[in-house]
């Protein structure tokens, strides 16, 4: 006879099952929703920019990461020459590259940009 009343507690309950596979069914469910919802999205828009970055080339109209659209005249392993006004260049490093603009851009607003001014 024990006075405890832990033993007479465990004495009385009956005994639990472990759970199976119905418990693993919430965890995995909740990894599998933010897999979808967060990671793929973000893995594929890092091989989308590391693919762009590859195929640019000289002449390519860009737009940087701090908004500066521009023309590529020159680039290299790392860095990237842009030319954002007649005669006025910057260097960039590649991966600051945001995105490529359709061919004609940069001399469209460079043209407006001008036509402005006077």
């Amino acid at each position: 006879m024990s006075f405890f009343i832990s033993d007479a507690l465990a004495a009385a309950a009956p005994a639990a099952q472990q759970p199976g596979i119905e418990g693993m069914l919430f965890p995995l469910g909740i990894l599998a929703f933010f897999y979808f919802l967060f990671l793929r999205p973000q893995a594929k828009r890092t091989k989308e920019k590391k693919q762009m970055i590859a195929m640019m080339a000289k002449g390519a109209e860009v737009v940087t990461s701090g908004g500066i659209l521009g023309k590529v005249v020159d680039l290299d392993d790392n860095f990237v020459k842009i030319e954002v006004c007649d005669n006025t260049f910057i260097q960039v490093q590649r991966q600051s590259i945001e995105s490529m603009m359709p061919k004609g851009t940069f001399k469209a607003i460079t043209k407006k940009a001008t036509l402005n001014k006077a």
